[in-house]
């Protein structure tokens, strides 16, 4: 992301690490449905007008490092992504809808937010090869399950 943006009476530098997870933290987002979930953040982003960083989508959880223009509140791109995509999803795949936990919603309904400042590039990082340190500790502690 570069380091300044401009539109047409306003230069800014709105970046934010966002966090959030499926409904329960079930472990879901995998295959077909990452795919698509990770497709459709960076369509529904664009047509936002916000420029995506880095995006992981693990299992369990999503990382979006995105720079917003300050006409876009965060809470209304949270609403768009997570509202969108879960009605998408339960299209999409009929049987999510069916479980009786998921209630009609995909997502939990909180997020994680921090804004981006001089530790960007660090941020960066830790987004993009947390979810290989994240699976090292995993298969360590399956080595020690009985």
């Amino acid at each position: 992301m570069s380091k300044y943006k401009k539109l047409s009476h306003v230069v800014y530098k709105c970046d934010y690490h966002i966090v959030w997870v499926p409904k329960y933290r079930f472990r879901i987002l995998k295959g077909a449905i990452k795919e698509l979930v990770e497709r459709d953040i960076r369509m529904l982003c664009e047509w936002k007008h916000c420029e995506v960083g880095e995006l992981t989508v693990q299992e369990d959880h999503i990382h979006l490092l995105v720079s917003v223009p300050p006409k876009v509140s965060i809470s209304k791109l949270m609403g768009t992504l997570k509202g969108k995509i879960a009605i998408k999803l339960f299209k999409s795949y009929p049987k999510l809808k069916k479980k009786p936990y998921w209630g009609n919603h995909f997502w939990a309904r909180g997020y994680f937010v921090s804004t981006v400042g001089l530790d960007e590039e660090m941020i960066k990082r830790y987004v993009k090869y947390q979810e290989k340190e994240e699976k090292r500790v995993e298969d360590q502690q399956q080595k020690f399950d009985f």
